[in-house]
């Protein structure tokens, strides 16, 4: 149903991009917007997984360095069918997460200190596969589109603003000072409500892929709880500073930004919680757990980027540190 509703919600996106094109630019401007946002979006695209990481301080860790976080998200991968991602390490005592990379084959995750130091074994499963969900679904494509439509029609609400609205053969569109206005703060606005809409029906997808990845809805569900009251108490100056990258995250990491509305990047947690607990009911006894699956160890593939790492065993009162058991 959310792979249904983000389709719908691209088209939607395109055909005000194209309407709006149109209105404002004609065929020519509709064109050159969409090329310039498509450009810098694909600059984006290829390079968001460097720059989001470095902005963040993460620091790659492995095997050897971090041996149960690195030995869960490679089993959890397995799980997946997904390639095994980078792993980083966020020095921040909030408790969080996020996937980046163009594709699977690029994949990197990053979870916070305060993740790997508050939440239970199978929480942090909980909040990995979540984040390997995103990887399975290429949601780092799908926001990209998104960001490129959004951009482009930001741009024609500039050329109304500079221009007042020309058609392709230099006449006025016919949209006047008042249209010219109206559609310049109004097509930004929609293109954002849109934009929210796509993110939000991603994270719904991306808990449900965890949710199948790990076998353990509870787990995601009272990680996601933990992690939303965290937030309110615990800052992250580094996303303060960065508003743009809080979308990438399980749980919105700004400050006020738990609300359940048309502007926001995340579903409020009360509903996905609902969600995942529904699902729960559907899942039991359909398939073993991910605790369950841990108790009879599943064989584990040498990592191809630093070696094996055995998965460790399953404690439900265990804590992690970014370098180990504490």
């Amino acid at each position: 149903m959310n792979y249904f509703k983000t389709g719908l919600l691209l088209a939607a996106m395109t055909a005000l991009f194209g309407a709006i094109g149109f209105l404002i630019g004609g065929e020519s401007g509709m064109l050159i917007a969409l090329a310039v946002a498509a450009a810098m979006n694909l600059f984006a695209y290829w390079n968001s997984d460097k720059m989001v990481l470095s902005m963040y301080g993460a620091r790659e860790v492995d095997a050897q360095s971090a041996p149960e976080f690195y030995g869960l998200v490679q089993q959890l991968a397995q799980r997946a069918g997904l390639p095994m991602p980078k792993v980083y390490v966020i020095d921040n005592d909030q408790p969080n997460a996020f996937a980046t990379g163009r594709n699977p084959e690029n994949a990197a995750v990053a979870a916070t200190t305060g993740l790997l130091q508050s939440l239970s074994r199978e929480e942090i499963a909980g909040v990995m596969a979540h984040e390997l969900g995103h990887v399975k679904n290429r949601d780092t494509l799908i926001m990209t589109i998104t960001a490129t439509l959004a951009g482009a029609i930001g741009m024609l609400a500039n050329f109304a603003m500079f221009f007042g609205g020309r058609s392709s053969d230099g006449n006025r569109s016919g949209l006047g000072i008042i249209g010219s206005l109206a559609v310049m703060i109004l097509a930004p606005v929609a293109a954002m409500l849109v934009q929210m809409a796509i993110s939000r029906s991603r994270e719904y997808e991306a808990d449900k892929a965890g949710a199948e990845i790990s076998g353990n809805p509870q787990a995601l569900a009272s990680a996601l709880q933990r992690i939303s009251g965290t937030v309110e108490r615990v800052p992250n100056a580094q996303a303060e500073g960065n508003p743009a990258t809080a979308h990438m995250f399980i749980i919105n990491p700004l400050h006020g930004g738990a609300m359940d509305s048309l502007f926001s990047t995340h579903p409020s947690t009360e509903n996905r919680v609902a969600a995942l607990m529904q699902l729960a009911g559907g899942m039991r006894g359909a398939q073993p757990s991910y605790a369950a699956a841990a108790a009879s160890p599943m064989p584990v593939r040498p990592a191809t980027s630093s070696g094996g790492g055995s998965v460790p065993s399953s404690g439900r009162g265990r804590r992690f540190s970014p370098w180990g058991r504490r």
